[in-house]
């Protein structure tokens, strides 16, 4: 019996510290972090090699189309993951499939001019990139966004023998 009132007793002072540690480590007044406003420009880091210029380059692109929408990248992000997603979305905001196209084109225009701005990507590639994204259909634009580092690897598999001048091309 008194073993039992023992491990009861030694379970409430466990229980006690608990709280008590969480409370010292600054756990009342605990929020959540601010979602970050997509219209702000973003600054990037210095790239090493392509998987992170491809990082930045789709962070980018949905701050822009975000912003072109009035929505936080977190929740456009969510919305591009799957069709169904993507209707719900349409239907909260009242988005049809061509505006949410534009706003993505933009978005794409966006990540080339910030990646252009941060020598991630030569001028020479930008204008071309920049063009083809401007008229690119909402099915590819969205599979860009999602997948940069699929695309900018599939554009390095394209020029075949002149990839070596893509390396030379990306600062």
């Amino acid at each position: 019996m008194t073993r039992s009132r023992l491990l009861v007793g030694g379970a409430i002072v466990a229980a006690v510290a608990l709280v008590a540690v969480y409370l010292a480590a600054g756990g009342a007044s605990y929020s959540p972090e601010k979602v970050r406003d997509p219209c702000q420009p973003r600054p990037w880091s210095d790239p090493e090699g392509l998987g992170q210029i491809a990082n930045q380059f789709s962070i980018s692109a949905l701050d822009g189309a975000a912003c072109k929408l009035g929505v936080s990248r977190e929740t456009l992000a969510r919305a591009l993951a799957t069709k169904e997603s993507r209707e719900r979305f349409a239907e909260r905001y009242g988005i049809d499939d061509e505006k949410l196209a534009e706003a993505i084109r933009a978005g794409l225009v966006r990540a080339v001019d910030d990646a252009e701005e941060a020598n991630a990507l030569s001028p020479i590639l930008a204008g071309p990139l920049r063009s083809a994204v401007e008229d690119i259909p909402l099915e590819d634009a969205i599979e860009i966004v999602k997948g940069a580092k699929s695309f900018l690897g599939n554009l390095d598999s394209f020029l075949g023998g002149a990839s070596s001048l893509l390396e030379e091309l990306l600062p």
